[in-house]
């Protein structure tokens, strides 16, 4: 997470544990890594070690929008859990649906980064954003997710890294679509 400045960028604190990141196309998530968004466009499986009778949240953003350099969209949430039993991921509260990775063209690339919070209680949030919309995504903080939810540090993460390639276009009409109706 120092490596790839997510500290200071979205966190102040490296999580001690990493989360173990596996896509259906099989490739799996390393620390930083570079995949493609062909390769990370369908939903993961993700586990960890958890405590038992606790509930956990799951976030995965990307501080680079549109670029690294020039990131005057940080952060782009493209997923997030809440109220996880344990390492039961399906059991858990969707507020914001999955969306692959969409970088856009010439934009370098991006860190996709994944934090686990372990929750104090159980979360109430009306959010729910579909796969299909822009709204709640954009211009989110990690750190004022963390006030809000009363969240601390992460307790475990990993990050992979992407940049453009042919499916971004697809993402990126699914999404805008959604905006039009």
């Amino acid at each position: 997470m120092e490596k790839h400045q997510v500290v200071p960028d979205i966190i102040d604190r490296a999580p001690k544990a990493t989360l173990e990141i596996s896509y259906p196309s099989g490739v799996k998530v390393d620390s930083g890594n570079e995949l493609t968004p062909t390769q990370v466009k369908d939903k993961p499986k993700v586990t960890w070690d958890a405590e038992s009778g606790a509930l956990y949240t799951l976030l995965m953003t990307d501080p680079d929008a549109p670029s690294r350099q020039n990131p005057t969209y940080r952060e782009v949430r493209h997923w997030l859990v809440v109220n996880i039993p344990g390492n039961k991921l399906d059991e858990g509260q969707v507020l914001i649906d999955f969306v692959g990775s969409g970088p856009p063209a010439d934009t370098g690339l991006h860190r996709y980064v994944f934090l686990l919070f372990k929750q104090k209680g159980k979360i109430v949030s009306n959010l729910s954003v579909s796969n299909r919309s822009r709204e709640g995504r954009m211009k989110t903080s990690t750190r004022e997710l963390i006030k809000e939810f009363n969240l601390g540090d992460p307790v475990a993460g990993n990050l992979y890294q992407a940049q453009y390639d042919d499916y971004v276009r697809i993402l990126h009409e699914q999404l805008a679509q959604a905006s039009q109706k």
